[in-house]
């Protein structure tokens, strides 16, 4: 499935390495090597974790296409209405395996 519908749109990314990504999709290529602006990491700490959860901006991003593991759209309405800060959940593990 091609990319190219996602284009100047804002999504997740999930990499392989279980980070969690969102920003405006600028650009991609046949490799899934993306390019994102306004991107914000979302880091969602475990309901057992005393440290919050924390949203740090990364502005514009590559993403090789190799570290993709998912990207999708983002409900921008729903998305706006959630306090990120306080979300707590289980750490998403990586997808590579040894």
């Amino acid at each position: 499935m091609s990319l190219q519908p996602y284009v100047n749109k804002k999504v997740l990314v999930l990499t392989a390495d279980g980070r969690t990504l969102t920003g405006t999709l600028l650009s991609c290529d046949q490799l899934t090597n993306l390019v994102l602006s306004q991107t914000i990491e979302r880091v969602i700490r475990p309901p057992d974790d005393e440290e919050a959860s924390a949203e740090v901006s990364h502005g514009l991003y590559l993403i090789r296409g190799e570290n993709v593991a998912v990207c999708g759209l983002v409900d921008e309405e729903l998305d706006a209405q959630i306090d990120w800060v306080k979300v707590r959940g289980s750490v998403v593990g990586g997808v590579k395996h040894s």
